[in-house]
């Protein structure tokens, strides 16, 4: 059932806090609770409290500034139980408990927190060539142990060597079952010609899986004096920054271009296949992706599903994408092959992950 067992000890070595996995699923209606066990040398503590805290927080700077009285980081989210001493904090213990406690041996105890489903998913902003070495900004969840007095007394200091915390990443998954796709279409008509062109481009489903191809089905009706000499389509990632600022950043993340043409008074239709992929677009400096853990790597940022009720705010960011399908047109008319435009139709994208069938 456990692979792995991640665990990190405080600088004191008085805190072991142990987790079976790192990875946690949004399955939109409900999120897997993140099960985990601390274990605690209670020698030295004193008066103080064994806390243990589960906090989705907005990061938007460096925490080295921190010392200078700046800070860079929002709570979103933050709950937090006393599992020492006891006072009656009791979770309902599951196979991953037993499986931790049996693990970190005498003085371990259980903890279960809840993520409610109107908090995002892990999301970063990809770091530039520039930024190596600097935390990057994004939205992340932290598994925190420490000792204090209170839980968060903001005038009581937590000294470093008191903690012992693990990154934990919630990433958004799609059901099984997609619905039809979108459909756009748009005539267009041209000086000097008295016929219309009609673009159609569809979509065969709603959702589409990271690493997915995604078929584009193109329908051209060209009854102008122009001919469409390629087909190009384009993937866009917007970026909505909701949390400290109304910021919003359009990126592409694919520009692909078909040698396909029509000729005046003629018809086409092809699905043409396309496929968004981080590998593409590890350079662009602030592009969304899924949040990372150490060593590992990721994909592009699943899109943000809105629910009913939720507020924008508590989000931090928001990650929508769309597809365009262009058609470069030129000829015909006084100017022959001078001119050229562009017709082109949008279409709405949802990136997710695949939901396990295990």
């Amino acid at each position: 059932m456990v692979d792995k067992v991640y665990k990190k000890t405080s600088g004191n070595g008085q805190l072991t806090l142990y987790l079976g996995k790192r990875d946690y699923i949004d399955e939109v209606d409900s999120v897997e609770p993140v099960e985990g066990v601390v274990k605690i040398d209670p020698k030295d503590l004193g008066d103080r409290k064994v806390w243990v805290q589960l906090c989705c927080a907005f990061r938007y700077g460096n925490e080295d500034l921190d010392v200078i009285g700046l800070i860079f980081r929002k709570d979103i989210w933050i709950n937090h139980v006393q599992i020492y001493p006891d006072v009656g904090y009791k979770p309902q213990l599951t196979d991953m408990h037993n499986i931790l406690l049996k693990k970190a041996g005498e003085q371990a105890y259980a903890f279960t927190f809840d993520i409610p489903t109107n908090l995002p998913c892990s999301i970063t902003l990809q770091p530039g060539p520039d930024d190596q070495g600097k935390k990057p900004c994004g939205v992340d969840f932290e598994v925190k142990a420490y000792v204090a007095k209170q839980a968060d007394d903001p005038s009581e200091k937590i000294d470093k060597k008191d903690t012992c915390r693990l990154l934990i990443r919630k990433s958004q998954y799609a059901p099984l079952n997609t619905g039809t796709g979108q459909r756009a279409e748009l005539c267009k008509s041209f000086m000097l010609s008295d016929k219309s062109l009609l673009l159609e481009a569809s979509l065969e489903k709603d959702i589409y899986y990271h690493g997915e191809t995604i078929p584009v089905n193109v329908k051209v009706k060209n009854d102008t004096n122009k001919v469409v000499n390629k087909i190009k389509i384009t993937v866009e990632q917007t970026t909505d920054v909701v949390l400290y600022s109304a910021d919003k950043y359009t990126k592409s993340v694919l520009n692909e271009e078909f040698s396909e043409t029509v000729d005046v008074n003629s018809t086409f239709e092809k699905v043409l296949r396309i496929t968004p992929l981080l590998t593409q677009n590890r350079e662009k400096r602030g592009l969304a992706v899924d949040g990372k853990l150490k060593y590992e790597d990721t994909n592009l940022a699943s899109t943000t599903i809105l629910r009913p009720g939720m507020e924008r705010e508590v989000l931090g960011i928001m990650v929508f994408y769309k597809v365009t399908v262009h058609l470069l047109v030129s000829g015909g008319g006084l100017l022959g092959g001078l001119t050229g435009s562009d017709v082109s139709v949008e279409l709405p994208l949802t990136l997710m992950h695949p939901k396990p069938t295990a």
